[in-house]
């Protein structure tokens, strides 16, 4: 194990114990007691535990998915799941795993200045974006802290499939093209 990834278990221990404030023992505990007795998706609990693992002045972490699959208490697929839908380069994240060894991977946060963060969403847009991949965007936007209520309610409003009244893929091309001309101004 490497000095980074010891490191990084003993946070893992830390955080897990702060978030939980006590050593869950199965997913029915994990799941009871994370966010305050209130159930919630494995899934999301993941997400979250690992967002807590990233310091202010941290630009990446490295864990071990066989290690992390084991705090949850399921299977090293779900962690992979996590990571998959949740760490995209399109969410602010770049991940590079390795296989063996109990799963390394390194998840790197990209550089979360406004402007840079809204270009790299725009460059990372292709032709066409769907009133799901839009919302999405929003969502992590607004939980960012990169747009206004009221910037994501304009966003939303301007590409909902309610004001795109054209047929597929017209609807979703144009759709793009509002969303990256919206966030274009919003950068300067």
């Amino acid at each position: 194990m490497t000095r980074r990834t010891n490191e990084n278990n003993l946070r893992c221990t830390y955080v897990l114990h702060r978030i939980f404030e006590c050593s869950p023992t199965t997913s029915d505990e994990v799941i009871n007691l994370f966010g305050g007795g209130k159930k919630m998706r494995m899934s999301d609990m993941i997400e979250e535990f690992i967002k807590e693992l990233f310091t202010e002045d941290e630009e990446y972490i490295e864990i071990q998915r066989n290690d992390l699959a084991e705090q949850f208490n399921c299977v090293p697929s779900q962690i992979n799941y996590v990571i998959s839908t949740r760490f995209k380069p399109s969410q602010g994240y770049y991940v590079e795993s390795k296989r063996g060894g109990g799963g390394h991977i390194t998840i790197k946060k990209v550089n979360v200045k406004k402007t840079n963060y809204f270009m790299h969403i725009i460059n990372n847009i292709g032709d066409t974006l769907t009133g799901q991949e839009a919302g999405i965007f929003i969502s992590n936007l607004l939980s960012y802290n990169m747009l206004t209520n009221e910037q994501a309610r304009l966003l939303k409003v301007a590409t909902s499939d309610n004001v795109l009244t054209l047929t597929q893929p017209t609807k979703d091309i144009i759709r793009a093209r509002i969303f990256k001309n919206m966030l274009l101004n919003l950068a300067e």
